[in-house]
């Protein structure tokens, strides 16, 4: 695969909450200049720490190798949509709203290049109709993280209908120079891949809690102990390969027609909802939280992500390929 000198690409980032800050941060890293565009002015009192204190940990983890101050000097942060005109991609991560991120593409495509790369973050709206917002369409693209951005190795690049397919492997090799082992989603579709398959296991999740088999903490910590045990390594086709694929094929007969399949929010989340809950971000999710628990299990995931990073690097997904090659080459 090619190697792209990434810092002679700009890159825009439009939005700066969490996962935009993630974004910056991971971009920086991998030796991008960036332009941090914040729509909402209350961005601009967070961003520069938040990015900051996510290269300060990378440092201290060993996933950079230069101090904070060598990244950040690459960073403007700003309300200023005329200084994205020079990116040759553009990152959109504003809220879920098909009438905001048409406002927010309409100032964007007043500044950038017709051969710049326009993209969202978004996770529940199709990219085949926010490409139909913008003047280019063949040129729009979505980009699906996984928060925090520059510790993980998930991204999807979605196409829309309208997408340029020589764009988009554009999209994909850069992609590895962000550290990222992506998902080139061809063809689109609501949910696009990881959130078809997280949400099936959300919703079966709270209807087993609804329906009494088991708790909240029952169900999480099956899932920590089985689903979570191996997905770092392997997928779910790859799973069913190592552990036997006619056992699997056996148990889908009966099992299928048992899973919850309806279409309704559950009320677990519902209720939560209703009654203004976050989850940590507010100390009132699916479990009871007192402000200093929040507190610590947001610094417990940041601490956490880094470390189990540094175990998936060891196991890349070409990983017995490579050791193929290295028992050839003796």
């Amino acid at each position: 695969m090619e190697t792209i000198d990434t810092t002679k690409i700009p890159v825009g980032v439009v939005g700066l909450g969490l996962m935009g800050c993630s974004i910056t941060t991971c971009l920086l890293m991998a030796g991008h200049p960036v332009v941090a565009v914040a729509p909402l002015p209350a961005d601009l009192e967070h961003a520069a720490k938040r990015i900051q204190d996510h290269l300060t940990r990378s440092v201290e983890h060993g996933l950079v190798k230069q101090q904070p101050g060598y990244y950040l000097q690459q960073l403007i942060i700003t309300e200023d949509y005329s200084l994205l005109k020079d990116c040759g991609v553009v990152i959109e991560c504003t809220l879920e709203s098909e009438i905001i991120k048409q406002s927010v593409y309409n100032k964007i495509e007043a500044v950038i290049g017709s051969d710049a790369i326009l993209t969202s973050n978004t996770s529940a709206i199709p990219i085949s109709i926010l490409q139909k917002l913008t003047l280019h369409p063949e040129r729009f693209f979505g980009l699906h993280w996984a928060e925090p951005s520059h510790t993980t190795r998930f991204l999807e690049i979605i196409c829309g209908e309208l997408s340029d397919p020589v764009k988009a492997e554009f999209l994909y090799n850069l992609s590895h120079q962000w550290g990222k082992e992506p998902t080139l989603v061809r063809k689109d579709i609501r949910g696009f891949i990881t959130n078809r398959l997280m949400y099936a296991m959300y919703r079966e999740a709270m209807n087993l809690v609804e329906n009494g088999y088991a708790t909240v903490e029952d169900v999480d910590r099956a899932c920590r102990n089985n689903t979570g045990y191996w997905m770092t390594l392997v997928g779910v086709f790859r799973w069913m390969d190592l552990t036997g694929v006619p056992a699997y094929h056996t148990v889908m007969k009966d099992l299928f027609p048992t899973l919850h399949n309806g279409t309704e929010v559950p009320e677990l989340i519902d209720k939560i909802v209703r009654e203004g809950g976050k989850g940590v971000a507010n100390a009132h999710g699916f479990y009871n939280y007192t402000p200093e628990e929040a507190k610590l299990w947001e610094e417990t995931f940041t601490e956490f992500s880094y470390e189990i990073r540094q175990l998936a690097l060891k196991y890349p997904a070409d990983v017995v390929e490579k050791k193929l090659k290295a028992k050839n080459n003796k």
